[in-house]
């Protein structure tokens, strides 16, 4: 029996190792393609279950005029740093993870055993921070010397990007340009919305062309979207919590074109997130600004988003996972298959898959 193994009937609740299947290193994306839209697509149809190999630049032709397309306008920062400790001078790395509130910032740290609480990072001549506390995650939170406007100005002139643990690679400066969607625009993601990486100008100017009606909302993705899950049964996996805005435009705008009968299009798994993590009750859309550790997983019924653009995830993961809310896992699995033995590209920097 291999992992791809088609199974005749669903298991009503699904454990980890449901999700599982062979990637192999070599199709990890470690590089951007030269230049945004060059990426293949792979299109689903899970109601009949096929799929055909297309490319990104198709994208706009399975849009309708009245869909209403929801993306992440977060914006990455370049949240890593080198700093030295005091009295042993020793180099640490430092991964800004979140602002906890003006100043002070939960973090990571490398090498984290010589790290302790008490301890200076000085990042130059006049910024430095002390280490005020511990996370349970192994983290630390640090309290600045300067204001909030001063060492952000430092970290987006000195930091490096923040590139996904399995690109196997040191980040480059091209990568702050690669690793930044065009919709960027509000501070605060450790890691990129990747479905829009895939998307330059002249491919917005024809999806807007087509009557399709653009809608941004905020999440910042953090860490925690590369954290593997480490129990099999999904019910006791603890998302890391985001922070996440929907606006009353943005809600109305989706609420009206759902009450119209047109499509949700969802730009990247973040956007689902935020979308379900807005219902109080029914489906509709609520303007919300707040922190979420919402966990999709199916059978979770999706209620607002019709059709998501994403790209291929890791085996295990809850990207994957989160995806198999919209297709029954056999046939995801079996498109995955597919993917593998045409030679896709992966993950963040990889090709994306829509489904319809």
């Amino acid at each position: 029996m291999t992992k791809f193994e088609i199974f005749d009937t669903q298991p009503k609740t699904y454990r980890l190792s449901d999700f599982d299947y062979e990637l192999p290193e070599e199709l990890i994306a470690q590089y951007p393609t030269k230049k945004r839209g060059d990426s293949r697509m792979l299109v689903v149809y899970p109601d009949k279950e096929i799929w055909e190999d297309k490319h990104i630049q198709d994208f706009v032709d399975y849009l309708e005029p009245g869909d209403c397309l929801v993306y992440n306008d977060t914006r990455v920062f370049p949240a890593k740093l080198m700093a030295k400790k005091d009295k042993t001078d020793a180099t640490v790395e430092v991964f800004l993870l979140r602002e906890l509130e003006n100043q002070i910032w939960e973090i990571l740290v490398k090498p984290a055993r010589k790290v302790r609480i008490g301890n200076k990072l000085r990042f130059n001549d006049e910024i430095y921070s002390d280490v005020i506390d511990n996370t349970v995650s192994g983290g630390r939170v640090i309290r600045h010397n300067c204001s909030r406007e001063i060492f952000m100005d430092f970290v987006m002139k000195h930091g490096h990007s923040p590139l996904p643990p399995y690109i196997r690679r040191k980040s480059e400066p091209m990568d702050r340009e690669r690793y930044q969607t065009i919709f960027a625009k509000k501070l605060g993601a450790v890691a990129a919305p990747t479905a829009g990486l895939h998307f330059d100008e002249n491919q917005v100017k024809k999806i807007k062309e087509k009557g399709v009606t653009l809608v941004p909302i905020t999440l910042h993705i953090g860490l925690g979207t590369f954290r593997p899950v480490m129990v099999e049964d999904l019910h006791r996996h603890h998302m890391d919590s985001e922070y996440f805005e929907i606006s009353e435009e943005s809600a109305e705008i989706i609420n009206k074109a759902r009450e119209a009968g047109n499509r949700i299009v969802a730009m990247g798994a973040s956007v689902v997130r935020a979308l379900e993590s807005s219902l109080i009750t029914g489906i509709e859309v609520n303007p919300k600004k707040g922190w979420t550790d919402k966990f999709i997983f199916p059978p979770y019924e999706i209620k607002v988003v019709d059709v998501l653009l994403t790209n291929l995830h890791q085996p295990k993961s809850t990207l994957l996972i989160l995806v198999s809310s919209f297709v029954d896992r056999n046939f995801l699995l079996k498109a995955y298959k597919h993917a593998v033995e045409e030679k896709y590209r992966f993950l963040s920097y990889g090709d994306a898959m829509l489904i319809l």
